[in-house]
């Protein structure tokens, strides 16, 4: 088994099932070593999991040097020289040479290797995702309501203020992010900050949102038509304006497409290819103006990316974001985002 270190807190959470703002957790084998400061001494007894690691829980007011006590203890102990993984994306220069000055360990740099590790999901994992996304979209639905019933001339700032009520059910679930949303242009703005603008008979809406279940995040992005009275976030949306119309149908065909044709064994690469020669084709490429997907879990970005330059080979059990869109300035903007899980067979939406 690898050594490493870790401090990331959903990356402290996959290894032992507890995680807290001011933590350290060193793997030796199939020892392991949490550390954390007294605010945090009962609940890390509590939650820790012993079932990946013997784990001794240690107590610090100076995480730092109680680590460096234990590399020391290991420095000599394997040969030719003790090799420990890090994230260096997770400690700033000050706090790694603060905590591996003079060492004889080899200190081995390897950026987001712990997301690397998680990128295959097992069926537990796409459970809770496919159960987050769930109510996703059960809250999308009563906030569909929400804004047919007492919508109409809400300020984007308050409808946003209202989503994240939907989505958290009054504090039951924790966001996944910021949600976004965005009326007619600033839809147009891939993660528009709520303005004061006022939704109107006639509008586009574009919510994207998640939240989480048992730390496993949910996102899904819908455009929405305020018809009269009455918006929805099914996929099949009929627009009066011919060329937004035209546009989104585009989207869709995009996602679709993408959806259908990404297989294990595939680039991620050719999957972002598969959605943006759809859009490409019909001229309107360079308003797609970010990567197809991403992957999600603990984290609301993970691996695998689905872009233009990706080279990750998809495997089975991998679950990311297909969510292509079209983006014009001062006009309007359309995406249309699914979370899917890939078997042997292909890709299949989750949630639903």
């Amino acid at each position: 088994m690898e050594n490493f270190i870790i401090k990331d807190e959903n990356a402290l959470y996959f290894e032992v099932g507890y995680s807290c703002d001011n933590a350290l957790f060193l793997a030796f084998g199939d020892e392991g070593y949490f550390i954390t400061d007294g605010r945090y001494a009962t609940e890390a007894k509590e939650n820790i999991k012993q079932d990946k690691f013997a784990v001794e829980i240690l107590i610090s007011s100076d995480l730092v040097r109680s680590a460096r006590k234990i590399l020391k203890k290991y420095e000599k102990l394997q040969t030719p020289k003790t090799q420990v993984i890090y994230n260096p994306l997770e400690f700033s220069v000050w706090a790694f040479e603060k905590l591996t000055k003079d060492f004889l360990i080899d200190f081995l740099p390897k950026p987001n290797f712990h997301q690397k590790k998680r990128i295959i999901k097992d069926k537990s994992e796409i459970a809770l995702i496919h159960h987050s996304q769930k109510l996703n979209f059960k809250a999308f639905a009563k906030f569909a309501q929400f804004l047919s019933q007492k919508g109409l001339h809400c300020k984007e700032s308050y409808l946003h203020y209202k989503a994240q009520g939907y989505l958290t059910q009054k504090g039951a679930f924790d966001l996944s992010f910021n949600p976004i949303v965005g009326i007619n242009k600033n839809a147009a703005k891939p993660h528009a900050l709520p303005s004061n603008d006022k939704l109107q008979k006639g509008d586009l809406l574009l919510l994207d949102a998640g939240l989480k279940y048992k730390r496993y995040c949910s996102d899904m992005t819908r455009t929405g038509y305020f018809r009269k009275n009455e918006i929805h976030f099914s996929k099949e949306q009929k627009f009066k304006n011919a060329q937004l119309q035209k546009i989104y149908d585009i989207v869709l065909k995009a996602q679709e497409v993408a959806i259908k044709g990404a297989k294990p064994g595939m680039l991620a690469s050719e999957v972002d290819s598969l959605a943006r020669n759809v859009i490409d084709k019909a001229g309107y490429g360079k308003y797609f103006v970010h990567s197809t997907g991403h992957g999600i879990g603990l984290d609301i970005h993970e691996l695998p990316i689905i872009s233009q330059k990706s080279q990750t080979i998809l495997q089975e059990g991998m679950v990311f974001s297909i969510e292509p869109g079209i983006y014009i300035p001062d006009f309007y903007g359309v995406r249309i985002e699914d979370l899917v899980a890939l078997d042997k067979n292909g890709a299949h939406i989750l949630g639903i």
